[in-house]
């Protein structure tokens, strides 16, 4: 038995999952072209078929989505995210060179504003690449993800963690997530309007409204870190 809800089922019919999913077709077609390193029409019309027989016969389900794509959050995101993957990898192989220091490593849980599919792969995915941390599990139905950290004190501690996080979400919501999608995590900034974090509590933890055993899965997840 699986927690995860259903979703939909797909387009009926093969050429219906064609028509429905031809962005994938398009994308395989372009990875099948790079791995082979030239541009051809054999190996473009090779690409289309074998995309278009991975959709017809090994179908993936379709991820609902009302994003955009908006250039210049979107240049920020990635112009962030190579600076961090320089930065990370300096002191991760800075750690190699401090025999006497012990990493104090970690396992941090961060609840995100936006529980979605997509936005939360992107974010799990980043996150992921820059050395240093790396997402061991991830909740959809309560949109929690659980970072192992190499070295806590080194990362400026669980707080410093979540904020990290958190910050990488927004520029991700920023660059593909709708008006009101970003409205309901709190980052759609207009004139006139003063936006509020989704989930916040007095105490300034984010929780996730209407999720039952939310604040016990962040009591376990404190108790969880410390050195190991």
């Amino acid at each position: 038995m699986s927690l995860h809800r259903r979703r939909g089922p797909l387009a009926g019919g093969w050429f219906g999952r064609l028509t429905a999913q031809w962005r994938t077709v398009v994308w395989l077609t372009v990875v099948w072209v790079m791995l082979w390193g030239e541009l051809s029409w054999g190996n473009v019309l090779a690409g289309i078929l074998l995309a278009s027989l991975l959709i017809t016969f090994m179908p993936l389900p379709s991820i609902a989505t009302s994003g955009t794509v908006r250039p210049w959050p979107l240049l920020v995101l990635v112009a962030r995210f190579v600076a961090d993957l320089v930065v990370a990898s300096f002191q991760v192989s800075m750690q190699a060179f401090r025999f006497h220091h012990t990493p104090h490593g970690a396992v941090v849980g961060v609840r995100l504003r936006n529980p979605s599919d997509i936005y939360m792969t992107i974010t799990a995915e980043l996150s992921s690449l820059v050395p240093g941390s790396l997402v061991i599990e991830a909740h959809r139905l309560t949109g929690m993800l659980y970072l192992h950290v190499l070295d806590l004190d080194a990362a400026g501690g669980a707080d410093k963690v979540r904020q990290d996080t958190l910050d990488l979400e927004a520029r991700v919501l920023r660059a593909f997530a709708s008006n009101d999608e970003l409205k309901a995590a709190g980052l759609y900034h207009h004139p006139g309007e003063t936006p509020e974090l989704a989930g916040a509590t007095p105490s300034g933890t984010r929780g996730a409204a209407g999720v039952p055993g939310a604040d016990r899965s962040e009591r376990r997840t404190d108790r969880g870190e410390g050195q190991r």
